[in-house]
């Protein structure tokens, strides 16, 4: 007896596929998906605000900076960049959140000679003050000024270096802090000249140049914008600027460099975003920020600040902080400079 098998029915086609409508919305569904994914990946940047760290309260150069560059690319670019101002710990907590940002160009950090100075006084910075973020320009450069007070008897930079190598008394210099840039600025003039000199930090520059002009110490390295008003009303003499040659805008003053070849000590500002960010955003980025620093205004603005402006390529301001890594490292290696 042969087994009877029983299939089981078909489908009517309306089961297994879609109704000709519900096909057609389907497609066009998908379609639309898909140009809505292409339509966000073809957003051209910025398309939202960007957020610009920068490592200082409001006032003072580095914010200053931010405030500039934020207001350039909100006109420029008709969206709107915000500075966010995260003044603590050196600048190592501003660089952190832009290390940690995501690479899409909406997240900058102004960086300043303290990020570099940093990496050489701390062993265990929690990133790579260059590899760990994405070079984009540096924007100025301003040298401090070696000042005195005026009851000194050193009347120029070379009688100071001679006083300084004969003096029976006890040298010491002040400055804005342990690691700030007259600090360094300091220990290296120490090593030149083959000197000692008790380092003396204060909370910032102004106490610090109070006690100069009150005899308290016997020098210091501090801004060329602050310094240099002091001096000329007679509080302070300025004997050199640290930039390797004299600036075009004091072409009197010396720059310690003619006393001590090898000497500089300068200021930077630059702009970095996180690691890896991509070569369109980076291009875009740079040749506006590079406009900008190159424009009358921004030169005429940075100038009354003491400052010059720069607008270096990505892969030159990248070079230019590695090797002021290795400078200050050297510097705090023989020095023995620390933070508290």
């Amino acid at each position: 007896m042969v087994p009877t098998v029983t299939m089981a029915p078909m489908s009517p086609p309306s089961r297994i596929f879609p109704k000709p409508r519900l096909a057609q919305a389907l497609l066009i569904a998908c379609c639309a998906c898909g140009f809505a994914t292409a339509s966000v990946a073809a957003d051209p940047y910025p398309s939202r605000p960007v957020r610009i760290i920068t490592p200082a309260a409001p006032g003072g150069t580095t914010d200053y900076l931010a405030r500039l560059l934020a207001a350039r690319l909100t006109e420029v670019w008709k969206q709107q960049a915000i500075v966010d101002n995260r003044a603590s710990a050196s600048g190592i907590n501003a660089a952190e959140i832009t290390k940690n940002a995501a690479p899409d160009g909406y997240t900058l950090f102004i960086a300043y000679h303290q990020h570099t100075v940093n990496a050489a006084i701390l062993p265990k910075l929690p990133y790579h003050p260059v590899n760990d973020f994405t070079p984009v320009s540096q924007m100025t450069e301003a040298g401090t000024l070696l000042v005195v007070n005026p009851s000194h008897p050193a009347k120029t930079l070379k009688e100071f270096v001679d006083w300084s190598r004969t003096t029976k008394e006890p040298i010491n210099f002040g400055s804005a802090g342990i690691g700030s840039g007259g600090h360094m600025g300091g220990e290296l003039f120490k090593m030149l000249a083959g000197i000692n000199a008790q380092h003396i930090p204060y909370k910032g520059t102004g106490p610090a140049l109070i006690d100069l002009i009150a005899g308290q110490h016997h020098f210091a390295m501090t801004g060329l914008a602050t310094t240099l008003a002091q001096a000329r009303s007679g509080k302070l003499r300025a004997l050199a600027v640290t930039t390797p040659k004299r600036l075009k805008s004091q072409p009197d003053i010396p720059a310690v460099a003619e006393v001590l070849p090898g000497f500089e000590v300068v200021g930077w500002y630059g702009v970095m975003g996180p690691a890896q960010l991509s070569k369109v955003v980076l291009a875009k980025l740079h040749a506006e920020i590079v406009t900008y620093v190159k424009s009358p205004d921004f030169i005429k603005r940075a100038s009354a600040d003491g400052a010059e402006p720069v607008g270096s390529d990505p892969e030159s301001f990248r070079q230019f902080m590695l090797d002021d890594v290795k400078k200050w490292a050297e510097v705090v290696k023989r020095s023995g400079a620390k933070f508290n």
